[in-house]
Formats: C-alpha cells, sequence, structure tokens
C-alpha cells in the first residue's frame, strides 16, 4: 500500500517537536503507533506507560500531571480508564490534546483508521453493512466507529452481542437521530452472508466487576475460517485478540486486522502532522 510505504519514511515536518505521552491504562499499538507516528515525522516523544510509573501513584493530581506535560510537550496523547479524562486535561491545558481511548467511552483515533481501512479494502464507506461483534456495551472501539458511520451514506449497521454486552442506550439514541439503520442480534449466522465486513471485538475482561459474569460469555463468538468460506466479506478487530478469530483466518483473504493495525501509523502521522504544525506553541 503506498500510503504505508511512504509512511516508512523519515519526514523532518516535526523536527523539535515533542510529544507527551500518557497512558494511564496500558496500551501496545496505540501507544507505540503513535511513538512510531512521531518518530517518522523527525519528532520526539516523551510520557509513561502506566499510572505506576507516574507520580500519580504517589497522589499528585491528573491535572497536576497534565499541566507539568503541557510544559514539556507539543501535544499530548492521554490513555485513562476512565471516561472523559481526555476532555478534562484538554480544558486545562493550551496544547492539542488527543483522546487515544478513554475507558468504556471513545477511541476516536482508532476509528480514523477503521474508516482508512474500510476505504482502502472496499473502496467505499457510502452504503456500508458492517456487522459489529462482540462486546458493545464496554467497547470503545465500536462507540466512537457507529458515530463516525453515521455520517456516511446508507450505512446499516448489525449489531452482534449477548444480551450482557449490547450497545449502550446512548449510542443508539445518536444513531436514531441521524437515520442510521441499525440491527441487533446475538447470532452471527443472523448477518453474516448480509455484510461486507465483519468488525470483531473481544470481550474486555478488566471491565468486569465480578469475574464470573465475564467466564459466562467469555469465548461466546468466535470467527473462524469455515464459516466465512464463499463469503464476499472482510474480517477487522482493532486489538488485542483473544479467541475471537481462529487463527486459522490468519492466512486468508479476509484478513485484513493487521493491514488495519499498520495503517495506524499514516492515519496518526496524518493527526499528528495537522495538530501540531497549526498549533502556534
Amino acid at each position: 500500500m503506498e500510503d504505508i510505504a511512504q509512511s516508512r519514511e523519515i519526514s523532518v515536518e516535526l523536527k523539535g517537536k515533542i510529544l507527551g505521552l500518557m497512558f494511564f491504562e496500558p496500551s501496545t499499538r496505540t501507544r507505540i503507533s503513535f511513538e512510531t507516528a512521531m518518530k517518522r515525522l523527525n519528532g520526539r516523544c516523551i510520557g509513561f506507560t502506566s499510572s505506576g510509573s507516574s507520580s500519580v501513584s504517589k497522589g499528585e493530581s491528573i491535572a497536576d500531571t497534565a499541566k507539568m506535560f503541557e510544559g514539556y510537550s507539543d501535544a499530548l496523547v492521554i490513555r485513562h480508564e476512565l471516561e472523559g479524562v481526555s476532555k478534562f486535561i484538554s480544558d486545562i491545558v493550551d496544547v492539542p490534546v488527543i483522546n487515544a481511548g478513554d475507558g468504556a467511552g471513545q477511541h476516536p483515533t482508532q476509528t480514523l483508521l477503521d474508516l482508512y481501512t474500510i476505504k482502502n479494502e472496499i473502496g467505499s464507506i457510502d452504503n456500508l453493512k458492517i456487522a459489529l461483534i462482540g462486546d458493545l456495551k464496554f467497547g470503545r472501539t465500536v462507540h466512537s466507529l457507529s458515530n463516525a458511520l453515521s455520517l456516511f451514506n446508507n450505512v446499516k449497521i448489525y449489531m452482534v452481542s449477548p444480551p450482557e454486552l449490547k450497545m449502550p442506550q446512548e449510542i443508539l439514541h445518536d444513531l436514531n437521530m441521524t437515520n442510521v439503520e441499525y440491527v441487533e442480534t446475538d447470532n452471527i449466522e443472523d448477518v453474516i452472508d448480509d455484510v461486507d465486513v465483519l468488525y470483531v471485538t473481544r470481550i474486555q475482561k478488566e471491565r468486569f466487576l465480578d469475574i464470573n459474569d465475564y467466564l459466562k460469555i467469555k469465548g461466546a463468538y468466535i470467527v473462524n475460517k469455515k464459516m466465512l468460506e464463499g463469503k464476499d466479506v472482510i474480517v477487522m478487530h482493532p486489538l488485542p485478540r483473544i479467541d475471537e478469530i481462529d487463527g486459522d483466518v490468519d492466512d486468508t483473504k479476509y484478513n485484513k486486522y493487521f493491514k488495519q493495525a499498520a495503517n495506524a501509523v499514516p492515519v496518526r502521522m496524518a493527526i499528528l502532522k495537522t495538530l501540531i504544525k497549526n498549533n502556534p506553541k
């Protein structure tokens, strides 16, 4: 993919700029892709990878930590286990703030790379039929993606989840307000012949207060090669994958989740260039 190849080249567009990575919650792909994107643009990164490795563990407030990072950085990337923290920080600092995932809330930059992947693989987002599968209650990626899909024409969303993990009412309300057609079901087989994309998510163990509630629905949906054969569909996943996509899908034409992960670098390069170059600091 031309954009991916270009993203491997070093640009000097953000030379001398510093990106502050404030990851209060663990992350692999999001953190590393932001770091890679900044380095490809000849910028540098500072930051921490968990609350335990910051002074928050000593009792420092999130506000004080953010103000300190503001003094050192040209933009901040925030991941936190609580919804709304990125918005809170954006209200108290004067540098761009990027939400890299706030609890079970939103994950907007993941959605941008998801849309980029769909556009590259299918050719258009208009008239898309997509199944969102798995943890729709706590899955911030599907919350952001659902909202973004409402901006396109004639999109139909199939929401496949256990009853305990259905899409939150506030997301459904937003879709109703924009007249997006959606269908809720607990059975993949009901929709697999009708969709262009299977967007699979893991059941998020860390969001459950009672481990027994998690164990009851763990492994509720597993996509494998046999169920995909003969279908005109692509399979996406924000990762990490646990057991919801069988390994036998990896070497098939249906697998787009590793390309999806790689697409994070050019998309986040574009985000950083836009925000940092246009910021007067």
